[in-house]
């Protein structure tokens, strides 16, 4: 179920940005803030729309919004496909709606569709095509990242240049964490955990199955996740091991995403199917697939 923001001055801001963003072509932005960084051109470069204001650094931008030479409109959440709301709630539950955009051609055609949503506190940009069908989640970046490779060190995806910083040992867990762990799923076996921006902790482990379990950043339980995966016996294993249809659907789907974790299960010694965890933007997915790499699943994690 969708809900409204409040209204207030910096939301206001935010509003306008997409406002003026959203009768532009996406050849041009009147919303860039920093002039001296952002421009016009690498606006139109990169398909972009503004989604959020600056918060001690640079706007943050969706791209690959539309195609060169389409434009993008804002619209009503009511005027969205009904596939659309229904997508939303099912994989992004709790979510507050924040703008929506037509994408069109020059002929005025709706080729497809831009959603903004807040999720866990955070944008999140999805695209879907003219019938309302889920595309991709929209690769964000900050303004002066619009050129280049999408992050800089001390961004707010500065986590892309691949060097995990978020890792967390199993070790280093916090005691009440690990207390928790051992005294409600003692069976688990736990294979990597990771710190959030928000300094929240995921925990990933197997136990007859593949399991996310979040803590708050007072490592108080939040929720737990059964990542979607096959019966049979899960076992972790590298990015590289995975078969190259999963990593192509997952480049298509989630752009400039971050590895963290993956596994096989297996039934009988023969594969049954993956479970891989990224980082899309700071969102956290699991992505589930069969045996031969084709997709089954996807749940959203934190």
């Amino acid at each position: 179920m969708k809900k409204m923001i409040k209204s207030n001055t910096v939301l206001n801001l935010v509003s306008l940005s997409l406002f003026l963003a959203a009768f532009a072509s996406c050849k041009k932005d009147a919303s860039v803030e920093n002039a001296a960084e952002v421009n016009q051109s690498t606006v139109a470069a990169a398909q972009a729309i503004a989604i959020s204001a600056a918060s001690g650094g640079d706007s943050v931008y969706v791209i690959g919004a539309c195609s060169p030479g389409h434009r993008t409109d804002s619209i009503a959440f009511s005027s969205l496909p009904a596939t659309v709301g229904t997508y939303l709630a099912a994989n992004y539950s709790g979510y507050t709606f924040r703008k929506a955009f037509t994408d069109k051609d020059s002929a005025g055609t709706v080729a497809g569709y831009v959603v903004v949503i807040d999720f866990n506190g955070k944008p999140v940009g999805l695209k879907f095509d003219a019938t309302g069908a889920f595309v991709r989640v929209l690769e964000q970046r900050e303004g002066r990242d619009l050129k280049g490779h999408g992050w800089h060190h001390g961004g707010r995806f500065d986590d892309r240049d691949g060097n995990k910083r978020d890792t967390i040992a199993i070790s280093a867990l916090p005691a009440a964490i690990s207390s928790y762990l051992s005294s409600n799923y003692a069976q688990d076996t736990l294979v990597r955990a990771f710190r959030g921006k928000d300094s929240s902790i995921v925990v990933l482990s197997i136990n007859n199955g593949v399991y996310a379990t979040v803590f708050t950043s007072t490592n108080t339980f939040v929720k737990r996740d059964v990542l979607p995966s096959r019966p049979g016996r899960p076992t972790s294993i590298s990015q590289e091991a995975l078969p190259a249809t999963v990593q192509t659907y997952l480049s298509a789907t989630y752009p400039n995403y971050v590895f963290k974790h993956a596994v096989v299960v297996k039934s009988n010694g023969a594969v049954a199917g993956y479970a891989v965890f990224i980082d899309a933007n700071s969102t956290r997915y699991a992505v589930g697939f069969d045996a031969a790499g084709n997709f089954v699943k996807a749940v959203t994690v934190r």
